[in-house]
């Protein structure tokens, strides 16, 4: 007897949005259906309560690969509780902004009245995709967060080549990189931290960049088989597909399995059970797990089948 066919929500921006191509939460919508679970859209700003019981606007959604176009059909919206799901799939994209939060609280509601939620509302919120990297700084480069000016002055000095990045970016929005010669290091701090108001994350600088800042995609707590490292464009520090890197899917490499499979039994443990990690040069840099991507990448270079892999595992524990 086959496994029972599941309903599983999808919590995501506009789907309009997506560009199937390159959309990793296309991709887990178009192997849950090919699994035969029926796909519901779930819009960003659609959760509710309704006298303590959580609720969503829903549309069942079935989705089509290979076109750019018309590649979602949706039903009409109705509203209903979010306990007629078996799973949600958080997939939103940060900022972890105060809207993105309330939401996870609603999530968590759900997930008390029955409905399994992935990543977990409460380890979404307490891990930071930069600040929880700092549970594993023996993985990490050498890594100072702080609003004070001058402590990040003083780790400059020691260090001589380092990135500053804000703890809610994404994409590599708001990345700087001081040289050696600490040119422009006021601006980046009066920019990142003004009057000293906001923490900073500032780490040693990884030459080994120029090669790719590498995704390592763990699911249920392993590592899969490839990576995708993204490599700057000429003339950029930053990696990330969104800053103009280009996506080149290698086989994880012997540290990079050590890194994964290190957090990965603490991931495990969190509820965190589709998280995307940063490597530079084998030092773990980020642990995303609000909605990790290159899944599609991936796949498409070297024919891994990573949605379908993820839910086949997750329905058969």
């Amino acid at each position: 007897m086959g496994k029972p066919i599941q309903k599983i929500g999808f919590w995501i921006d506009p789907i309009e949005k997506i560009q199937p191509y390159k959309d990793t939460s296309f991709a887990l919508m178009l192997a849950a259906q090919e699994l035969g679970h029926r796909v519901v859209y779930l819009p960003k700003n659609g959760l509710s309560l309704h006298q303590g019981e959580a609720k969503a606007i829903m549309q069942t959604a079935k989705v089509h690969d290979g076109v750019n176009t018309n590649f979602v059909e949706l039903s009409n919206p109705v509203e209903a509780p979010l306990a007629d799901l078996d799973l949600v799939m958080i997939r939103v994209e940060p900022p972890f902004d105060s809207e993105y939060l309330y939401g996870t609280h609603i999530l968590e509601r759900a997930q008390q009245q029955g409905v399994r939620v992935i990543n977990d509302p409460q380890a979404i919120r307490d891990c930071n995709e930069k600040l929880f990297a700092t549970e594993f700084s023996m993985l990490m480069p050498k890594t100072v967060v702080s609003s004070k000016h001058e402590t990040i002055r003083a780790f400059q000095k020691r260090q001589g080549d380092i990135i500053l990045k804000p703890l809610d970016g994404m994409g590599g929005t708001g990345i700087f990189r001081i040289t050696a010669d600490g040119l422009n290091l006021g601006v980046a701090l009066e920019t990142l931290s003004p009057k000293e108001s906001r923490l900073v994350m500032a780490q040693e600088y990884r030459p080994e960049i120029v090669d790719g800042d590498r995704r390592v995609l763990v699911l249920h707590g392993k590592p899969i088989s490839h990576a995708l490292a993204r490599i700057p464009s000429q003339g950029e520090t930053r990696g990330n597909l969104a800053a103009g890197g280009r996506g080149l899917a290698t086989p994880i490499s012997k540290q990079e399995r050590k890194v994964a499979e290190t957090v990965g039994e603490v991931l495990s443990q969190r509820g965190l059970l589709f998280v995307g990690l940063d490597v530079i040069g084998g030092h773990l840099t980020e642990i995303n797990v609000t909605s990790p991507t290159c899944a599609r990448e991936i796949d498409a270079q070297v024919g891994t089948t990573i949605g379908r892999d993820f839910f086949t595992a997750l329905f058969n524990e």
